[in-house]
């Protein structure tokens, strides 16, 4: 891994921030991908954030709750949702951050202010969750915008490990700390300008998971062979309490 500050992006801004979020129940699933076909998806002031040479894909499912500006309570119809994120791992003049490729939501006024204010690829579609004891149900289908690669989907099934009983945060430099603690975004304008957003929360807890269980379409776009429907690695958090901050421009 390139040699730059992985803790700097972890501290919180001197200034206010702009929104708050919940992001509750998360479950990081994660895919070794070849390098040269993410390179190609990734624009191209970025650089791929690679570990121990490897690229990796990861795809998001968790519960977005209490979404709001910081001026406003929360809003009927955008501040509590599902959301599954696809994205994978890059850096720009040594900040490490995350590339969304897609988001998926099922509230619409949600999907179209991210999309539009936070020039993020909000996507709109069904999406479910079922809970049964440890037992997690995803399922997904896009309906907004279309897609030349046709119906993009997914159904995850994740079963917890009922002997875990104790949750643990990420060691700077260990390989859950490179995959879940990451603060920082960068998005790209269609004029193609790269803007950089930050977020701020304590450290994840986390824990791995009994089985994991992925067949769906979120990569198909991205041109990737079709993903293992066991992911190569996968954890489950509880999740956070956030704190959003401005874009700028890189």
């Amino acid at each position: 891994m390139p040699e730059f500050d992985r803790l700097a992006p972890t501290r919180r801004p001197n200034e206010k921030p702009v929104g708050f979020q919940a992001w509750k129940n998360l479950f990081f699933l994660h895919w070794t991908v070849p390098v040269e076909i993410i390179r190609a998806a990734v624009p191209a002031p970025l650089e791929l954030d690679l570990y121990q040479g490897n690229a990796w894909l990861g795809i998001v499912p968790f519960q977005m709750r209490s979404v709001r500006p910081a001026w406003l309570p929360p809003v009927p119809g955008m501040s509590n949702f599902l959301e599954t994120n696809v994205r994978t791992y890059v850096h720009y003049r040594g900040e490490p951050g995350v590339w969304f490729f897609s988001l998926d939501a099922n509230a619409t006024i949600a999907t179209l202010v991210a999309r539009y204010c936070w020039n993020l690829n909000y996507c709109r579609g069904r999406l479910t969750l079922k809970e049964q004891s440890d037992l997690f149900q995803w399922t997904g289908r896009r309906w907004w915008p279309g897609s030349e690669f046709g119906e993009c989907g997914y159904d995850i099934q994740i079963e917890l490990d009922p002997t875990q009983k104790e949750f643990q945060t990420a060691i700077a430099g260990s390989f859950e700390h490179f995959l879940v603690e990451r603060y920082l975004l960068f998005t790209q304008t269609k004029a193609g300008r790269l803007l950089r957003g930050q977020v701020h929360h304590h450290p994840y807890r986390f824990q791995t998971v009994k089985a994991a269980h992925y067949t769906g379409t979120l990569e198909k776009p991205l041109a990737l062979p079709a993903l293992a429907e066991t992911p190569d690695h996968t954890l489950f958090s509880p999740g956070v309490s956030v704190e959003m901050f401005k874009l700028s421009e890189v």
